[in-house]
């Protein structure tokens, strides 16, 4: 039998998954972990990420770690200062601020033998460990519109992952290329200050109102003195979340539900016809994202904003070309383009053989109940392809997500076992059954174009099912699914 301590682990990330790793590593007895984190503080998206107007669209209640509620949040939505604040906190409170090597980025992982992980960071040191847990969020690289001249404006320009605060904005011409999650933020702030602000709306997308209360001191001590109070609010958030499962069934009557209420927000709001018809979306409900917001709208009802509905053709050293053939002047443009998702060549990992992830996952973007797969022992993914649950809080998945890979971890020094690599068999058993259930969702029929879906077809980013059913799969996790080596 090895024991716990014996065991090198390190955690690629020091994101709301990094600290869920770290957390539930220590609380089953794993100590010698170390944390790489490429920037100066924990936080990951929430430290990463400083647009106006950034803010969670989860009810803040339900976005937090189960083992460490937040009464403190100061509204039922609550923006990027105050979650990167709670993050940073929970990183103090778990004990895992000594664990953590900041201001360093990990630039590649190799499986060597007899056995181990050599990590390599970008200034040139190294390390050896047993087991790897990527805990990488997948907000993190921009994607940018490939389109020609882009670098030739002569203005500033930026993606809204990497916001440039020392630009001054106000009077400005503005153009916003984009109109899903960030601009839906972003939009509203800029139009405040901008002289003139254009957004460039591709196709529209699903917004719910956000009804955004602020807490006062009063309800914030209720939430302190009263525990029982703080988790009847957190079982409610999380209850209203579960319905979106069903909002993004094919055929079921809650996404019809969905619709309408969006679609009388939009009538609501926005009474000219031509702009109504523009802001509503043809496609099903959550084959994008769904969004939501009290400001987009009213926003783009300004004298000084346009929504103009058009793809972006071409960016020149004056401003943009429109699908059209419109030209627009700008001094600034802003784009809020959204990210690679599952981008696993932000490290250059090497597993068995020196197979390499990201090639792996080009071909097929697939892991065995979202944490594992085939080629690469001891890795581990905090959050792998269809590791994910639509209907849950991200904290909620994270967590058994982890749960199941450090119960692994202890099944495997508890049996002497030096290495883990889940069986190609089962792996592909349980994606061929997932297959089956992508066409039941939005999200997942061959009809969507979204980022949840590759240029091949493939929906790699969400489980397609309940968090119950996640759950069971998570449950039956045992030694018998991977091929292990002894020590």
């Amino acid at each position: 039998m090895s024991t716990r301590d014996s065991l090198r682990i390190a955690v690629i990330g020091a994101g709301p998954a990094g600290i869920a790793a770290g957390y539930q590593l220590r609380q089953d007895g794993f100590e010698n972990f170390t944390i790489f984190e490429k920037a100066p503080a924990a936080g990951g998206t929430w430290h990463l990420h400083t647009y106006p107007g950034l803010a969670c669209d989860v009810w803040a209640h339900s976005y937090t770690f189960s083992w460490r509620p937040n009464p403190d949040w100061t509204a039922n939505f609550v923006e990027q200062p105050e979650i990167e604040a709670y993050l940073q906190d929970c990183t103090r409170e778990f004990g895992l601020e000594p664990k953590l090597e900041l201001n360093t980025r990990i630039v590649s992982a190799r499986w060597e033998d007899p056995g181990h992980w050599r990590l390599e960071s970008e200034d040139g040191r190294s390390w050896d460990f047993d087991v790897v847990i990527n805990a990488m969020g997948n907000q993190h690289t921009a994607l940018w519109p490939e389109v020609p001249g882009r670098d030739s404006f002569a203005g500033d320009s930026w993606h809204a992952t990497r916001w440039n605060h020392d630009v001054p904005l106000e009077g400005k011409k503005i153009v916003v290329v984009g109109s899903a999650a960030s601009a839906v933020q972003i939009v509203p702030e800029l139009a405040k200050v901008a002289g003139h602000l254009t957004v460039l709306q591709r196709t529209p997308n699903w917004i719910m109102p956000r009804g955004r209360v602020e807490y006062s001191e009063r309800r914030r001590g209720w939430f302190r003195r009263f525990p029982p109070f703080l988790r009847a609010t957190r079982w409610v958030q999380h209850f209203m979340m579960s319905f979106v499962h069903e909002a993004a069934t094919i055929g079921h009557k809650r996404m019809d539900d969905f619709e309408k209420r969006a679609k009388k927000y939009i009538g609501s709001v926005i009474t000219d016809p031509a702009l109504r018809e523009a802001v509503t979306p043809k496609s099903q409900y959550a084959c994008k994202r769904g969004l939501v917001s009290d400001d987009f709208y009213p926003a783009l009802l300004r004298d000084n904003v346009e929504l103009v509905a058009e793809a972006l053709s071409e960016v020149t050293p004056e401003g943009i070309v429109t699908a059209s053939g419109r030209q627009i002047d700008a001094d600034v443009i802003v784009y809020c383009t959204g990210y690679r998702i599952l981008d696993f060549d932000r490290i250059d990992v090497r597993g068995r053989e020196g197979v390499s992830l990201a090639d792996s996952m080009a071909s097929a973007p697939e892991a065995h109940k979202g944490i594992v797969a085939p080629g690469f022992p001891n890795f581990f993914f905090a959050v792998g392809p269809n590791g994910l649950v639509l209907s849950v809080p991200y904290f909620k998945t994270v967590e058994r997500n982890v749960a199941s890979i450090v119960s692994l971890l202890g099944k495997k020094q508890d049996s002497g076992v030096r290495s883990l690599e889940v069986k190609r068999s089962v792996h592909d058993a349980y994606n061929q059954w997932m297959g089956t259930q992508f066409p039941l969702y939005s999200w997942g029929s061959s009809s969507c174009n979204s980022y949840y879906q590759t240029a091949e077809g493939r929906a790699p980013f969400l489980f397609p099912g309940t968090y119950d059913q996640y759950d069971e799969f998570h449950e039956k996790l045992s030694l018998d699914e991977f091929d292990t080596e002894a020590a």
